[in-house]
């Protein structure tokens, strides 16, 4: 799909792509959250350099980990060729732990990515990591020290002792969460205590706390962070303090990094939030809707199905009024989650996955009406599955990635477990070209036992990547600027993994990257690539969102 820019324009675009060299290094969260390890969450840093000795190699094992519960002897023993003799190095070069614990550090994003055509050079040097479950928010500096990053300092923040007391009295759970040490202190010219937000002197401002969240926005649940163009930051949240559905955005300063309060107008609050993307040239934003954690963040249950605890709802805002101007309705129980718009900044359209009914819908902006629309584009196909359920299940996707080009649409289907290539042409119809199975709950001599698909002919076989049999299905996504490697973890939000995927949790995440084809379309697994999070030297963790500091396909906004 060619971009209709003015000719100056694509020369200065494709001038700031070209000088950008291949991701050496990547960022990537990672939680400990129910997996019975004792140990903060953290950030990890992966070496994705080819010439590294540390590239593509397993994380200091001294044997073959892979347990073939679902594969026989003589396949393992054909698809286990590494060496055992040597314990490689780890591919995981820094390791950067936070100061709390059971944070569920999910999503994560730069301090800055809106790019001007006359300002290309963006620097990303703070990378912004809300935490899904304390709704606590990091601020990490990687431009100090890209290999070895460490959290950012800011100056403490103090609230009135009452203010703080009258907000937990409306919502109770805020005691139960932040459980952080504090401190009363009389501020200069009051004779009011106040509250000082830090948990310890050595990490004095390293942290936005939970009560100032709380307190200021009446959110929580924090997830999707994004730079705007005047440079400040906005982070979706997915509930309140008390794990009800509730939209919205929390705003920070992108110079201070200070909680400014509530992004949106006090009357446009949608009922839930999860994922946003914006298109500044048309100023507007859209965001996609989640779920209640007060009752999903317990696992899946069917009952709560037709109930109101997923969301339906794609929401279109007033980028510039910070209003509500369109909903639309997507089908009860749908539960859109991602959505991207295209990366040609003059194009007024995008996609949305539905993670529960398994339909993409593209919107676009209808010349005619300055409105939005939005249409179905396809939907993924239903398997009729045997031993687990005696209905349908569509497929749960979790991620949804364009390359930068806007030629190919990449999608994640964690439940079923494949990696799909779309190609997006200019009929608006996307068309399958490559699929790749990493995992997932359908494979071969597993539990569920597929009686009918409309693509598979039969089962796909579990995968052993350098003698790691790899569980839990494919969850976030990151492409390469170059669209030529498409890296990939497993692990979708904790509670659920442990539901479905429990030998995920005993043997941990991994972190893959899938070869691309970028001329006809077409997915391989790099067999040469494996980051074992099942090794880290605390235990087994749960990796998750990624990103590289030289630019990715879902940080770049041109404006």
């Amino acid at each position: 799909m060619a971009w209709p820019f003015p000719q100056q324009e694509q020369h200065l675009l494709f001038s700031y792509l070209w000088v950008i060299p291949r991701e050496e290094v990547a960022y990537v969260t990672c939680t400990y959250r129910e997996t019975c390890v004792d140990q903060p969450d953290f950030l990890a840093t992966v070496d994705l350099n080819p010439r590294s000795p540390c590239y593509g190699q397993l994380a200091n094992k001294e044997q073959c980990p892979v347990q073939g519960a679902l594969l026989s002897s003589v396949s393992l023993l054909r698809q286990c060729c590494c060496s055992q003799t040597e314990a490689p190095k780890a591919q995981v070069i820094h390791r950067l732990p936070m100061p709390n614990h059971k944070d569920e550090l999910h999503s994560s994003g730069w301090s800055t990515g809106c790019t001007c055509f006359d300002n290309a050079s963006t620097q990303r040097t703070k990378l912004i990591l809300p935490s899904f479950i304390s709704s606590r928010i990091y601020v990490v500096d990687v431009g100090s020290q890209c290999r070895a990053p460490r959290l950012w300092k800011r100056a403490g923040s103090r609230f009135p002792l009452s203010s703080v007391l009258s907000r937990a009295r409306e919502a109770p759970i805020i005691v139960a969460f932040s459980a952080v040490p504090v401190a009363f202190r009389e501020p200069e010219g009051s004779s009011e205590p106040s509250l000082l937000l830090c948990k310890e002197e050595q990490a004095l401002g390293s942290t936005i706390e939970p009560v100032e969240v709380f307190w200021k926005c009446n959110k929580g649940y924090l997830n999707v962070p994004r730079s705007l163009p005047n440079g400040d930051i906005l982070i979706a949240n997915v509930g309140d303090p008390s794990g009800n559905a509730k939209g919205g955005f929390v705003l920070l300063d992108g110079q201070s990094f200070e909680l400014k309060g509530n992004w949106e107008n006090e009357c446009s609050s949608p009922p839930s939030g999860y994922e946003f993307w914006y298109q500044p040239r048309h100023n507007v934003l859209i965001s996609t809707a989640g779920f209640a954690l007060k009752h999903a963040g317990w696992g899946f249950n069917p009952d709560d199905l037709k109930k109101g605890v997923y969301g339906r709802r794609l929401n279109v805002w007033n980028l510039s009024c910070r209003t509500l101007t369109q909903c639309f309705d997507l089908g009860e129980d749908s539960l859109p989650l991602s959505v991207k718009f295209l990366h040609n900044p003059d194009a007024a359209e995008g996609y949305v996955s539905c993670a529960l009914s398994g339909v993409i819908y593209r919107f676009y902006k209808c010349e005619a009406s300055a409105r939005v629309v939005a249409a179905c584009s396809g939907s993924l196909p239903q398997a009729a599955l045997l031993c687990v359920s005696s209905r349908s299940t569509h497929a749960f996707t979790v991620d949804l990635v364009i390359s930068l080009d806007d030629k190919y649409l990449y999608l994640s289907n964690w439940l079923h477990g494949d990696i799909r290539q779309y190609e997006l042409s200019r009929n608006c119809k996307p068309r399958l070209v490559g699929q790749v199975f990493v995992g997932g709950s359908i494979l071969r001599g597993g539990p569920v036992a597929v009686c009918r698909d409309e693509e598979l002919k039969c089962q796909p076989e579990p995968l052993v990547v350098k003698c790691k049999r790899v569980y839990g299905g494919p969850s976030r996504l990151q492409l390469s600027l170059d669209g030529k490697r498409l890296y990939v973890t497993n692990s979708f939000y904790s509670t659920w993994d442990k539901q479905f995927y429990p030998n995920l949790i005993k043997e941990g995440s991994v972190m893959l990257q899938i070869d691309v084809d970028t001329e006809k379309g077409g997915l391989c697994v790099n067999k040469n690539f494996l980051v074992d999070f099942g090794n880290e030297p605390n235990g087994p963790c749960l990796a998750k969102d990624i990103h590289f500091p030289s630019g990715d396909s879902t940080s770049e906004t041109v404006a």
